[in-house]
């Protein structure tokens, strides 16, 4: 095991336990999934993880901007070699979202619910995207990069983003301990990964994962290249893919891809 004794400057992101794969501690990264995703290509072994306390240049899905101020926030990605179907890649992004809701309860006392894909939010206001990306052939992964990142110790946010963004302190009302949220989470998604790679689909991971889902029995407006269109989602299957019933009672089934779900709260 690699032990881990580092810390961050300017951060109390201070790492001091074992972890079985090489962990990679930064000051500032443009991003995780970009530094994690250039490690695997060079031959970086299942697991390893890349931290960084800052990222000048964070992506959320369809390409969108993640504030990543530093010293303030967890950023980090997971480098996974799954020996899986490369369709069900996108599956194992399950894994950290019931990771971080479940490591957010124990540590903070909060109970925050998942926006399908994975987006995390607590009473309406998001608090955590994570970022799923592959290099894969049509029947070979060469590896998944899951990127996280969760607004922590943040008590501000820029006015475009401040109606719908909150942090963990801000809800708890005090200061959370980075290294211990980090750590916490790590171990939860350990056991869900254990879960999901049983089978590699998401059998065992679907009732908590359902215990967690804001869309679920809610009215959403589906963006697809392919046409739009309104429903109610009835949760996910063991594929990942969103359940939607539209209004003629037909069952669709909504690939994440490019594809963008909007109608929580209001949020667009």
């Amino acid at each position: 095991a690699y032990e881990i004794g580092v810390r961050l400057a300017g951060s109390e992101m201070c790492i001091r336990d074992s972890y079985p794969a090489p962990i990679y501690l930064y000051d500032t990264l443009e991003s995780s999934n970009r530094t994690a995703k250039l490690l695997a290509l060079d031959g970086a072994p299942h697991g390893t993880l890349v931290l960084t306390a800052h990222q000048s240049a964070g992506r959320g899905r369809l390409g969108r901007r993640f504030e990543s101020p530093a010293g303030k926030g967890v950023y980090c990605s997971v480098l996974l070699r799954p020996e899986m179907p490369a369709a069900n890649a996108q599956t194992a992004t399950i894994s950290a979202a019931v990771a971080v809701c479940r490591a957010v309860k124990k540590l903070c006392g909060l109970e925050l619910a998942v926006k399908w894909v994975n987006d995390l939010y607590y009473q309406g206001r998001k608090v955590c995207g994570i970022l799923t990306e592959m290099s894969a052939e049509p029947d070979y992964i060469h590896y998944v990069v899951i990127g996280c990142g969760i607004n922590v110790n943040q008590m501000d946010f820029p006015e475009e983003i401040r109606a719908t963004a909150t942090s963990l302190a801000l809800e708890k009302g005090e200061r959370i301990t980075r290294s211990a949220l980090l750590l916490s989470i790590m171990e939860h998604f350990e056991r869900a990964y254990d879960k999901f790679r049983e089978t590699w689909d998401l059998t065992a991971l679907l009732p908590a994962y359902h215990s967690y889902l804001l869309n679920k029995d809610a009215r959403v407006r589906v963006l697809d290249p392919k046409g739009e269109f309104c429903g109610t989602a009835r949760g996910i299957n063991e594929a990942g893919e969103l359940l939607v019933e539209k209004e003629d009672g037909e069952l669709a089934r909504v690939y994440a891809g490019e594809v963008s779900v909007r109608g929580v709260y209001g949020y667009v």
